[in-house]
């Protein structure tokens, strides 16, 4: 559970984004989403090695 420490003189729209930061930093959206349909381990390691393809070729020579 996220626990956020509201300070004296902060706006609760301060507070409120520094949730929304921390919320999306744990990753819990993300994981929410992927594990809302099964994908064979196989298809992850696939589509892993792809995306590593195309990162090396797009970013490799920078």
């Amino acid at each position: 559970m996220l626990v956020i420490d509201v300070k004296e003189e902060e706006s609760i729209d301060r507070a409120l984004k520094r949730y929304k930061r921390k919320f999306q930093s744990t990753g819990t959206l993300k994981e929410l989403r992927n594990r809302k349909y099964f994908t064979k381990p196989s298809v992850v390691k696939r589509n892993q090695i792809l995306g590593a393809e195309y990162r090396q070729e797009k970013f490799g020579s920078l």
